[in-house]
């Protein structure tokens, strides 16, 4: 059989319908003319559609909306705002938020319970739009183990920026999983051949950071901690592993371990 010419250890049936050079899943960009590679791909100088590898169904992405909105009905139930007026009563937003002070206390769950908890009705309505529109995207197109890892990573990427910026205010929501899984769309475009401004994905970036910077309440640390760990993340799984041909669950590991120290880095800076 064979194999992918930019990936020479993966088996590929599938050739590049314009210059017919095999391609792996992860270089298949769908078009109205079948399978193409990156660079036939990228002369076709228009937005194209990002092939899908794997099941179709993003589950991952339905999980970690069910569980946000599961954990933030708990929340609302337990005296928490439904308006976003503070925490209200919730214990469970006390109890998982992330703050300097918790963290040096050695809460450190709280890096990784904080991001599946919502000051309110409305930043969680725009937290899990956010992740529907960019789960059914990407996660099909890249897998559910790498879209898991990215999102995980930035999400305590996003912890990490929190408690780096601001040293007394606990902060709570998934927006900087959200940031990060728009940073990683970033790579994986790029990667694919497809243009991020022509999609329509680079102005949804800058807009959201946009209001990052000029609203008031919104973690800028948490916001821009997730986007560049997104980004990282992405670098490692789909560009490390190109220039330097490591095996994929090196890739993995090594993107696991930026995890690893994003909460090393909070558990410093609380100290």
């Amino acid at each position: 059989m064979d194999v992918c010419y930019r990936h020479p250890n993966r088996e590929t049936g599938v050739r590049c319908s314009n210059c017919e050079r095999p391609i792996c899943p992860d270089c298949m960009t769908s078009t109205p003319v079948g399978m193409r590679c990156p660079e036939c791909a990228r002369q076709r100088q228009r937005v194209v559609r990002t092939a899908r590898s794997g099941s179709a169904e993003p589950t991952l992405t339905y999980i970690l909306i069910g569980i946000n909105v599961l954990v933030a009905l708990g929340a609302m139930l337990g005296g928490g705002s439904a308006t976003g007026n503070g925490f209200g009563g919730s214990t469970l937003l006390d109890d998982g938020s992330v703050s300097r002070a918790a963290i040096a206390d050695g809460e450190y769950w709280r890096v990784l319970t904080a991001g599946f908890l919502h000051a309110g009705f409305f930043h969680l309505l725009f937290n899990m739009f956010s992740l529907y529109i960019l789960g059914s995207l990407l996660e099909p197109a890249i897998g559910k183990l790498r879209f898991g890892l990215i999102y995980f990573v930035s999400l305590l990427a996003g912890s990490f920026g929190a408690l780096l910026v601001e040293p007394n205010a606990p902060t709570v929501g998934a927006s900087g999983a959200i940031f990060g899984l728009m940073g990683a769309a970033v790579i994986v475009m790029r990667n694919r051949g497809l243009s991020v401004m022509e999609s329509g994905l680079g102005i949804w970036i800058l807009l959201n950071l946009v209001v990052t910077f000029t609203v008031p309440n919104i973690s800028i640390g948490g916001h821009v901690g997730g986007l560049i760990g997104g980004i990282v993340a992405g670098l490692v799984l789909f560009d490390l592993g190109d220039r330097v041909r490591i095996p994929e669950a090196a890739a993995a590991a090594l993107c696991a371990g930026l995890g690893v120290l994003a909460v090393a880095g909070s558990i410093a800076v609380a100290g």
